[in-house]
């Protein structure tokens, strides 16, 4: 029986838990910014080796997404394909890594698009440089795909499909009234010229390429063959899937067709986070810059209610280095005030640190949970 289960349970019967379970959640592309969370590298060792562990994994490209993720003006800009996927992977994992390293053991993980990859990662079902490899194929793939992109309208998804051009699909529902949709350039065009005469606000999001539609089946059948030389595991902390909106079996998750169909897959965020909630009460804790998966939880009923709770490891609007870690002590903080027996770190006095030596490239660490920190 899960914590939610618990949950769900100790509700129904007028007895609550002494503290609500934690659920981490992880964004997808779309949510990127320039020097998203870089307040806590090298002042948080463990956010610190857990980047460092990622990006080593890509290799003699691993100099030029650290400099590109910690610049002002990055060489290559933060919506390429070539800087979202990677960093966000890499900011996604080291979040959840110095989570676990607080004791936080969350009731689920549930990740948007490839914060899934992130969240199966720190679950165990991929080892980080499967992980890493699997995005650089994708990367490496999406480069040579036609010009399309991504579209967020403010409507659901009801009121956008009369207006949808030939080839522009639903990509993702990220709650009532966010609909992404996803399409080749030109076609993307024309759905944006029809949404905005019947009224309706949308705007592009930083995307070159056409995810969870028609337009990227192509990178399925391209991805299918790296993912089936890797070792897929059972995951060893519960992970919901934003596909399925369901607790991801074993069975499922050691499946590289479930992984490889994800590009071209519609994301249901906001069905899985509904039937998530509908198992118990949780306090959200949001992975993503800007607090974009925040915002769109605090929709839900359970929230608004009061039964739940939802709170950003980040700044809702990108600051300072110290915002960084103003936001994420904040969040700590109310994990533990919640009742959960953790470790809240001291960022503010914390003196910057040096890079920690981390597995080098060829000997990849399983992504699941660290040991528990005491409590200082």
């Amino acid at each position: 029986m899960t914590q939610l289960d618990v949950a769900a349970r100790a509700t129904a019967t007028g007895t609550p838990p002494s503290s609500r379970p934690v659920v981490l959640m992880f964004p997808g592309q779309g949510a990127q910014q320039t020097r998203m969370a870089a307040g806590l590298y090298r002042a948080c060792p463990v956010f610190t080796a857990a980047v460092d562990e990622v990006l080593n994994c890509f290799g003699p490209a691993a100099s030029g997404l650290r400099a590109d993720w910690l610049a002002d003006r990055p060489r290559v800009g933060i919506d390429d394909v070539s800087r979202a996927q990677p960093l966000l992977f890499a900011v996604n994992y080291a979040l959840g890594r110095m989570v676990l390293d607080w004791g936080v053991r969350p009731a689920a993980l549930l990740g948007h698009s490839v914060g899934e990859v992130a969240a199966a990662t720190l679950a165990g079902v991929f080892r980080v440089a499967d992980a890493a490899r699997l995005l650089a194929d994708r990367v490496e793939q999406a480069a040579r795909a036609p010009a399309g992109g991504m579209l967020a309208v403010a409507a659901s998804v009801a009121e956008v499909r009369p207006h949808l051009a030939p080839g522009v699909a639903v990509g993702a529902v990220n709650a009532p009234r966010q609909t992404m949709l996803a399409g080749l350039d030109a076609a993307l065009a024309e759905t944006t010229r029809r949404l905005h005469a019947a009224g309706l606000v949308c705007r592009r999001l930083g995307s070159s390429v056409a995810f969870h539609s028609p337009a990227a089946a192509h990178l399925v059948d391209e991805a299918l063959p790296g993912l089936a030389r890797m070792t897929l595991r059972e995951p060893l902390l519960p992970l919901w899937s934003a596909y399925t909106t369901r607790p991801l079996t074993a069975d499922t998750a050691r499946d590289p067709g479930f992984w490889a169909g994800h590009a071209a897959t519609p994301v249901r965020f906001w069905p899985t986070l509904d039937r998530l909630l509908g198992a118990g009460d949780a306090l959200l804790v949001d992975a993503s810059p800007g607090q974009s998966l925040a915002a769109a939880a605090r929709r839900h009923p359970a929230v608004a209610a009061g039964r739940s709770a939802v709170v950003g490891l980040l700044p809702a609007r990108r600051g300072r280095d110290e915002a960084d870690r103003a936001a994420t002590m904040a969040a700590a903080e109310r994990v533990r005030a919640e009742g959960h027996d953790i470790a809240v770190p001291d960022l503010a006095t914390a003196v910057p640190q040096p890079s920690i030596a981390t597995d080098p490239p060829g000997r990849p660490t399983a992504g699941g949970p660290p040991p528990r920190r005491s409590r200082p």
